[in-house]
């Protein structure tokens, strides 16, 4: 991690001096579709996939994990203690065991009080009884004779016999990872059984397991590494300790949080996932739902559920009582119930009715981007087995130069997570600060207009393709539009969920010390329309009156929201971009700008 990270570094900051979510490179990204040359286009995609095809593929935040590279790592830090100790590799073993597996903490412990280190790690300096190398020696567990060939200790000395050994080890393998830190079969022994041992006396299938125990035993106790939670998957994820960013993708293309193991979840937090999965599963929905929708029989109190037009109601059976819905008084007696009554019930049906309401709406649009999402995942894995062959056959070219399509498809699956998770952070936005959930719908409604043109684009517009429908020279025009659609979504993903992650702390909410307390004048033009686009302060900057962020005066749109705030860009009726002042075309869908 040497000059690498300085280039990570310096690569991200360049990332950051971007405008937050429009920017004029966007703009220019999509004026190349229709005004760069085809020829030059060719040449900077085949010189960009000539240099990327040399670049390792490397994470800012983590590293990926075989089973291969995890005994590698086990091997060296064994390697490691036993030279600067100089001891054998068993008793290196032993003691990183013992000291779970921190080398630093090995060494250190080592050259403080060497004879301590021993002591609780279970090597003892000299063995603790003498075997005679003449006559026979009994053994402390089955208590029979056996001449000294037919006995084994380990190093404190503790006869024992070769059967009785490997029903001592087979034993304690089966029981588990504890096996590890198996002592001596004497009682009063403290003297640890070392992996030369297990080789003498194990099976080669218990020694697979002890194998397992000991890479099992290496992740565990490393608190910066993580098995992948993907089904089957037997890869663990290296995190990079003080990354904010917590997502990662497993070798087995499952992503999920490094911190809390579930899916990937940006933007929200740990907290607001677990919440909303508890929410998802929790019977207490269940029983809001009967709140809301149903009402007790004012005779037998159970809920009934109206599922007709009249406000007639019979109970079932054995009940059969007949009342009024709307006021719940028997229907025999029932006359008008037209007249207002405080009814505190009543108003709290209608407040769970609102609660649920709510919950629906977001939930119904969660699960929608989850099913839109796995679709989308299995749909990258029919472009890369089956539709890139076929691609690569029509259009004569390489594969390579087919990649923008798995990059399109990769980012919608990517978008498509980050979308649902923006529905379980809405939900627990408070309804109170305005500016805030105004600016949150804004930018989550953006994000979901851009992400839509990606898929359609892909989606739909590669089919003709595949069927050979059009010439080279539209597949040409079909591959630019999908990449700068690409490039456009991820940057604005990226800086959505850098925004929410913030807490959306730069919207200025009622009472902040950004907003001038001297009195704003509205623009013009904003005026004209009815609704005020911004507001001028006194410092010569301007505040966005949809977010209330407040923009530089060079600024022709605002930084946060990207809103025109009438300052001489445009935004298309149609699909919503932002347009250069001097397009008269939108550059995204090509609609004619409409003047108003």
């Amino acid at each position: 991690m040497g000059a690498s990270d300085e280039d990570d570094k310096q690569l991200a900051n360049e990332d950051t001096d971007d405008d937050f979510f429009f920017n004029d490179d966007m703009d220019d990204e999509f004026l190349q579709i229709n005004g760069s040359d085809d020829d030059d286009y060719d040449k900077e995609i085949a010189l960009e996939e000539d240099e990327t095809d040399n670049l390792p593929r490397l994470h800012d935040n983590y590293s990926v994990l075989k089973e291969a590279d995890i005994r590698q790592r086990i091997e060296d830090n064994i390697a490691e203690v036993s030279a600067v100790l100089s001891i054998s590799k068993v008793e290196a073993s032993i003691l990183l065991l013992h000291y779970k597996w921190s080398v630093n903490n090995v060494v250190d412990t080592w050259f403080v009080d060497e004879k301590e280190a021993r002591e609780k790690a279970g090597l003892p300096v000299k063995p603790l009884t003498e075997l005679s190398d003449h006559g026979d020696i009994l053994c402390g567990i089955c208590f029979e004779s056996y001449p000294r060939v037919g006995i084994k200790s380990t190093t404190c000395g503790h006869p024992y016999c070769n059967s009785c050994w490997s029903s001592y080890i087979k034993t304690a393998i089966a029981d588990g990872p504890g096996s590890l830190l198996l002592k001596c079969p004497e009682p009063s022994c403290c003297a640890a059984v070392g992996e030369d041992m297990i080789g003498l006396f194990a099976s080669e299938e218990e020694k697979k397991k002890y194998s397992g125990y000991f890479v099992m035993s290496y992740i565990e106790e490393n608190k910066m590494i993580k098995w992948c939670p993907g089904p089957g998957c037997e890869n663990a994820i290296n995190f990079v300790a003080g990354n904010e960013n917590f997502d990662v993708s497993c070798l087995c293309s499952h992503s999920f949080c490094w911190n809390c193991t579930q899916e990937s979840h940006r933007p929200a937090d740990c907290e607001t996932v677990t919440k909303w999965m508890l929410k998802n599963s929790s019977e207490a929905e269940n029983v809001n739902y009967i709140l809301a929708f149903t009402k007790p029989c004012p005779k037998c109190k159970r809920p009934i559920e109206k599922n007709r037009g009249c406000s007639h109601m019979s109970c079932s059976a054995p009940c059969y009582f007949q009342f009024c819905w709307l006021c719940l008084h028997d229907w025999k007696n029932h006359g008008a119930c037209n007249r207002y009554e405080e009814n505190p019930e009543k108003e709290r049906r209608e407040q769970a009715k609102k609660y649920v309401m709510k919950y629906t709406h977001y939930f119904e649009r969660w699960a929608t981007n989850q099913k839109s999402m796995k679709k989308a995942a299995a749909d990258l894995q029919i472009v890369e087995s089956e539709q890139i062959e076929i691609l690569g056959r029509i259009q004569a070219q390489p594969e390579a130069q087919l990649s923008f399509l798995t990059e399109a498809w990769q980012q919608i699956v990517d978008c498509r997570r980050v979308l649902k998770w923006t529905y379980a952070y809405g939900y627990y936005l408070p309804d109170e600060d305005l500016a805030k959930r105004n600016l949150f719908e804004y930018l989550q409604g953006q994000a979901e207009s851009g992400l839509e043109r990606l898929h359609d684009c892909a989606e739909k517009e590669l089919l003709p393709f595949l069927k050979n429908l059009h010439p080279v020279k539209e597949f040409i025009e079909f591959r630019k539009k999908l990449s700068v659609l690409t490039r456009v979504t991820r940057n604005y993903f990226e800086n959505l969920v850098k925004a929410l992650q913030n807490g959306l702390s730069d919207v200025n909410s009622q009472g902040s010390s950004r907003v001038s307390k001297k009195p704003r004048t509205m623009n013009n033009a904003a005026a004209v329309s009815g609704a005020p686009d911004y507001f001028a302060t006194t410092e010569g900057q301007w505040l966005c009156g949809f977010c209330t962020y407040e923009n530089h005066s060079s600024a022709t749109c605002c930084t946060m929201c990207g809103r025109m705030c009438g300052r001489g860009s445009w935004t298309c009726d149609l699909c919503t971009f932002a347009n250069l002042r001097t397009s008269t075309t939108c550059a995204m869908c090509s609609v004619p700008r409409q003047q108003h």
